[in-house]
């Protein structure tokens, strides 16, 4: 098994990259689609965020307010820390079930929003790091998501520096580039991961 580190920042591209892997045969483990796992309703990890955040930060129907919390959060980093040590062991717990779930022999691919902030790179046989300009982050936060681009500078400056992400890259995949140049650079990438994966079996 070869477990590969995915990151970037807010923006890059992670997501696209991830699901080209996907289509190539990668086992994709979201940690942020399991971070909202451990908060959804009727989870200890909800309740443990209640009790520190208060009920305000549900929704009518009982469900965490993802953007209300993020707004608490993200202009606080004290808050942020406290989140974060609610949710990251439940993450953590369900990627290593995840994990152990696949095949001896797969690319597992975690993608990791945060890995470079928590210092998690020595945890992968390989870190893949998204790359694009902060000018194409901030325009598409924007244009795509929709956010204000105060709220998107905030999501950015509380995410590592560009640089301190490309420090840990083993990989880097450069997305400031059209889609179909970026398909061929997941597919070079592809062949360089089961090669590792191939090699590290035959150790």
């Amino acid at each position: 098994m070869l477990k590969v580190g995915l990151t970037g920042g807010i923006g890059a591209g992670k997501s696209e990259v991830s699901r080209l892997l996907v289509g190539r045969g990668a086992v994709l483990i979201d940690a942020d689609r399991i971070a909202r796992e451990v908060v959804a309703p009727g989870t200890p990890g909800l309740a443990a965020v209640v009790e520190v955040f208060g009920p305000d930060v549900l929704t009518a129907d009982g469900s965490l307010d993802r953007p209300k919390l993020g707004a608490i959060v993200f202009a606080d980093p004290e808050r942020l820390a406290v989140l974060n040590s609610i949710v990251h062991p439940l993450v953590g717990a369900r990627s290593r079930e995840l994990e152990s779930a696949a095949a001896a022999d797969a690319v597992v691919v975690h993608d990791v929003p945060l890995l470079a902030e928590n210092g998690l790179a020595p945890l992968y046989d390989v870190v893949v790091v998204v790359d694009t300009a902060p000018e194409t982050q901030l325009d598409r936060l924007v244009r795509l998501r929709g956010m204000t681009e105060e709220d998107a500078r905030a999501r950015m400056a509380a995410q590592a520096t560009r640089e301190k992400r490309l420090e840990i890259a083993d990989i880097v995949v450069d997305n400031d580039v059209p889609l179909d140049a970026l398909e061929r650079r997941v597919e070079e990438v592809w062949g360089d991961l089961v090669g590792r994966a191939q090699r590290s079996g035959s150790n």
